[in-house]
């Protein structure tokens, strides 16, 4: 899925009164799964779209949603192979990855 297809998906889920957040990959560093630029939207109930790192951190993308969804703000998340969090979550591609997290609005 690319990225106008992400964003167009979660401007539906707006639309139908959802609460979103989005993760972009903001920097990769090394062996990485995806490309600066790509992107994961997260609906209020957990359902997604795209992807941050082919499957080894979206789980922990996720949850850090979840919680900016209920608390509104932007977050910058760092995983790597020099970070426990990233062998915790299943990182163990050798590389490293830098994900901006912020809440979309419908400001209709």
């Amino acid at each position: 899925m690319d990225n106008i297809e992400v964003i167009s998906e979660a401007y539906n889920w707006l639309e139908k009164g959802h609460k979103v957040a989005l993760a972009t990959v903001l920097k990769t560093w090394g062996s990485a799964p995806r490309r600066p630029g790509s992107q994961l939207a997260i609906r209020d109930d957990g359902h997604m779209v795209g992807s941050v790192s082919g499957g080894c951190v979206e789980g922990d993308v996720v949850a850090n949603a979840m919680d900016l969804i209920e608390n509104p703000r932007i977050k910058i998340l760092d995983y790597g192979i020099t970070n426990n969090t990233a062998w915790e979550v299943g990182l163990a591609c050798g590389g490293d990855i830098r994900i901006r997290l912020e809440v979309l609005e419908n400001n209709e």
